[in-house]
């Protein structure tokens, strides 16, 4: 991730994962942090940084 936009759109759709309630992308770290309200599968989460555009989990 390189800006803003990348943080928003990673954040918007892991957000968009039901039972998921914080999201919290650190740009500089690369980091990412779910919290849920219920078990999220980690796939998912991966699918969804996949979808936001060219990144991914390591």
């Amino acid at each position: 991730m390189t800006c803003g936009h990348c943080v928003n759109a990673v954040t918007e759709e892991v957000s968009a994962i039901p039972g998921v309630t914080e999201v919290s992308v650190d740009l500089e770290s690369g980091s990412l942090k779910v919290i849920s309200d219920a078990p999220v599968d980690f796939d998912r989460i991966v699918e969804a940084v996949a979808e936001a555009g060219d990144y991914s989990v390591s």
